[in-house]
């Protein structure tokens, strides 16, 4: 194992322990010396690795006192929370509060997007639109459909539709989000609560609408957003059950 990979490793199990509460915010990091004799390194080794938990934006550095934990909730960017949110699969009820959070996030954006781009001109050239559809089809016909690569496409259909409507700020977001997704497996398999054929549906609904001259009446825009708040919740729900949330607030599990 090199360097940088030792390096990498032993600072992702510190992250960790910032991550799930074992380091509070403001309480002193372990020494170099301690970091050396627990992890069985030399001091130039720790002190990289304190330095490279410094770059996450986990600690930060004090000449003459070391190196104190940040409040990585209150004070972290989307990078911060993206590497938290990895790390946190250690503490299921962490785990599915931060999902919550992503999740909420997400929704805003694509509802948005969606309403706006149904009740706009629809820009985007519809071939491309039904290629990708298409495409989401195909793989949710598989017989194991592959959820990380359907997930790409949606997101990519999203992503496409913002560019469309000049969200720049929106997109930006959107990629980080999903960025955060596809380093949880769970994240991605919670996504597809509901049948894959599902997704394949709703966009079909959504093309067709598009394409029509009437557009959606307002009790149909509603039933929409009815329908998409209790997708989400179905998403969130079957993330606790994946990662096990549920048993840990039963107290069924430590």
């Amino acid at each position: 194992m090199g360097a940088q990979t030792v390096v990498a490793d032993v600072a992702d199990e510190l992250a960790r322990r910032v991550a799930t509460g074992e380091y509070a915010p403001g309480d002193l990091m372990p020494s170099v010396r301690q970091v050396a004799e627990e992890f069985g390194m030399n001091r130039a080794t720790a002190q990289l690795v304190l330095g490279r938990l410094e770059s996450y934006g986990f600690v930060d550095a004090h000449r003459g006192r070391g190196f104190t934990v940040r409040d990585v909730r209150r004070a972290g960017g989307l990078d911060v929370y993206r590497r938290l949110f990895r790390l946190s699969m250690h503490a299921p009820e962490l785990a599915a509060d931060m999902f919550r959070n992503i999740v909420a996030a997400e929704r805003v954006i694509v509802l948005e997007a969606l309403l706006d781009y149904t009740e706009g001109d629809g820009g985007v050239d519809p071939v491309a639109l039904y290629g990708a559809i298409d495409e989401l089809e195909s793989l949710a016909r598989g017989e194991n459909p592959d959820h990380a690569a359907m997930l790409t496409i949606e997101i990519g259909l999203v992503r496409t539709i913002l560019t469309d409507l000049g969200h720049s700020v929106q997109r930006a977001v959107l990629n980080s989000v999903g960025e955060m997704l596809f380093e949880v497996p769970a994240a991605v398999r919670a996504y597809f609560a509901a049948s894959p054929d599902l997704h394949v549906l709703l966009w079909r609904s959504l093309l067709a609408v598009w394409e029509s001259d009437s557009g959606p009446s307002e009790p149909q825009l509603s039933l929409f957003e009815d329908l998409f708040a209790l997708y989400h919740e179905k998403v969130v729900a079957h993330f606790e059950e994946l990662v096990g949330a549920g048993a840990e607030v039963a107290g069924i599990s430590a």
